[in-house]
Formats: C-alpha cells, sequence, structure tokens
C-alpha cells in the first residue's frame, strides 16, 4: 500500500510541472579541449553565443553554435571568473594571481587594461542596474566596485567573510553568498553597503547560486547537499531540497522554472520551481566525476560544464590530483 501511495504522489507531482519542463536531459556532446591548468567559472555570452571558460592563466572562448574556439586571451594570472557588460563591448576578467581585474574588448577578445582590486578575486559580476562590476575578494573578504564604462574603482564593501558566488535583482540589489559563515548577504549597489546578514541555516558553506527574480528566491548551493530557497525580500530560508555532492555553481531558467545545480561527484541535479515554496527534484543527471561549474543558456535551455580527468596518484592534503594531459573538456547537457 505504501508504495502505491508514494507512486500515486510521484505522479501527481510531476504532473504539476508543465510538459515543456519534462523532458529529461542527456549529455548530448563531450568535446576534447585539451591543455594544461585548472578552470574555475563558465560564463555564457548571451547575445553572442560565446562561452568563457577560466583556465588559470588564459581565458577560452568558444563559439557555442561549433563547438569550436572563436578566441584565446593570454597572459593572464590565476583567473576565476568573467563577468560581461554587452551594452558597452566590455568584458572583465577576476585575476586572484595578481589581485586585479583584467578588462576585455568583446569583439575583439583583447586586453583593453588592468585594474588593481582586493585580496584574491575570485567571483566577479557585472550588474546591469549601476553599470559598475564587483569582485568577490576572497582574501581581503570584501567586494571591489569598479565602474564599467570608466574602468575606474569607485568603492569598496566590507563583508565580514568569504564571499562566494553573487547574483543581482537589477533593480539595486546585489546578494552574495558568504561561504565561511554559512550566510548571504544583500548590497546596495547605489550606497555600496551591506544592507543585511542572514543566515541560511541549515546550509552549510553556501557556494552556488542562482535567482528567480520574479519570485523573489534565492537558490544556494550549499556544501552538506542540499539547496536552500531563500526569500530575498526577507532573508527567510523557506525550504531545501536534496542536491548531490560538491555543487559549486547553479544557474535559473525562468523560461522553463527550473533550477539547475552543478556537482563535483559527476550529477547535475536539476529542479522544478512549481510555486515559489514547492520544489521538486526533476533529475539527478550523471555528468562527468568533477564537473562542477556550469553555464546556462536560457533561450535554448542548454547547460555547459567542463572537468578533466585525475591521475589516481596519492596527494598531499589539501592538493588536487594531477590532472590527465590533454583531457579537459566541455560537456553539453540538452534536454530530449
Amino acid at each position: 500500500m505504501r508504495q502505491i501511495i508514494a507512486i500515486v504522489i510521484a505522479a501527481a507531482l510531476f504532473a504539476a510541472v508543465p510538459a515543456f519542463a519534462q523532458k529529461q536531459f542527456k549529455v548530448t556532446q563531450r568535446v576534447k579541449l585539451g591543455g594544461e591548468g585548472g578552470w574555475d567559472y563558465l560564463t555564457y555570452d548571451q547575445d553572442g553565443q560565446r562561452l568563457f571558460i577560466t583556465r588559470g592563466s588564459h581565458v577560452i572562448v568558444i563559439d557555442t553554435k561549433t563547438l569550436k574556439p572563436a578566441g584565446d586571451i593570454p597572459d593572464l594570472s590565476g583567473i576565476h571568473g568573467v563577468a560581461l557588460a554587452s551594452e558597452s563591448n566590455r568584458g572583465f576578467v577576476s585575476n586572484g594571481g595578481d589581485n586585479t581585474v583584467t578588462i576585455l574588448d568583446l569583439k575583439a577578445l583583447h586586453k583593453i587594461d588592468s585594474v588593481k582590486v582586493g585580496e584574491r578575486p575570485d567571483a566577479i559580476l557585472y550588474d546591469p542596474f549601476s553599470k559598475r562590476v564587483f569582485t568577490f575578494n576572497a582574501r581581503s573578504q570584501d567586494s571591489t566596485v569598479i565602474d564599467a564604462a570608466s574602468g575606474k574603482v569607485v568603492g569598496t564593501v566590507p563583508l565580514g567573510g568569504k564571499p562566494e558566488f553573487p547574483a543581482s535583482d537589477g533593480k539595486g540589489k546585489l546578494y552574495v553568498n558568504i561561504e565561511d559563515k554559512s550566510q548571504i548577504a544583500e548590497i546596495d549597489v547605489t550606497k555600496l553597503s551591506v544592507l543585511n546578514k542572514w543566515s541560511v541555516a541549515p546550509c552549510e558553506e553556501p557556494s552556488a547560486l542562482a535567482f528567480d527574480v520574479k519570485s523573489h528566491r534565492l537558490f544556494a548551493g550549499c556544501n552538506n547537499k542540499i539547496m536552500a530557497v531563500v526569500d530575498s525580500d526577507s532573508g527567510k530560508v523557506v525550504t531545501t531540497v536534496p542536491i548531490g555532492e560538491g555543487v559549486d555553481a547553479g544557474g535559473f531558467n525562468p523560461n522553463t522554472q527550473q533550477v539547475f545545480m552543478s556537482c563535483g561527484e559527476g550529477v547535475l541535479t536539476v529542479i522544478h520551481e512549481d510555486t515559489p515554496d514547492k520544489y521538486t527534484v526533476q533529475q539527478n543527471l550523471a555528468t562527468v566525476r568533477g564537473a562542477r561549474t556550469m553555464a546556462l543558456d536560457r533561450e535554448n535551455n542548454v547547460v555547459y560544464l567542463v572537468t578533466a580527468q585525475r591521475e589516481d596518484k596519492p596527494v598531499a592534503p589539501g592538493q588536487r590530483p594531477t590532472m590527465v594531459p590533454g583531457s579537459f573538456e566541455l560537456i553539453v547537457v540538452k534536454a530530449e
């Protein structure tokens, strides 16, 4: 009887999901990119249909129509993320190795300038409301704010903890995970001040962050294998949803009401937002181990991930196994 009830409940939940969002996701392509060095954030250029992949000392740019390289930006230092200001034809790269941001010409894909920021800049975001770029600096535990048009630093926002990934509402507020405090900080992008710091317990060490702006819901991917759904007005944790292990990035598609969390164990968790307070795990798609960061093409509902094989040899505590030469690859995930 219990089994029958469980099946009925599962069927009802699935029926609540719109038909266009019920398709199962699959790994449709795996493209060898090769090269050496680690990687971090991926950024999708919706206007140019390009994917920016950070690789330690350079940025690989992939044409997503052909899945072939469209450019390479060299001579960078310990890079983590890329922010795009398409309306001004500018890109911004966070260099954790030398505490700078490199400013790019997006069309020509070459460096224009460099500006000094806080210590060990990691994630980076362009906020269209203020037309400012925010770096999130892991060592100095603050955010450096750059005017996108002039390329000049206009302020610093102390955060009092290690920032991870941010999200903007496009209306004057910005949110960022404070990983070591298990908090989300709310920032006024005009006044450059922290408005609130909210605990996201039972979430531990939030890393990924996605945002449903319309429903005022933040989705924090947490180290203890849950996604915390947070009300962006009150800071209240509305609910939690189970996800894979080792999450590092996420995305939300307002066209399908789906949340994606990419997890290093080799799982992409796909969650449907049935209502702002109710969520259904649609799929835990097996990807490839190490595919912990992602970018989302919202128009086509395509997820891009990257990873590489690691050598099966003992390593010192705190170190990652050596990457197998030439094994770095791009993974394409689509609903079919």
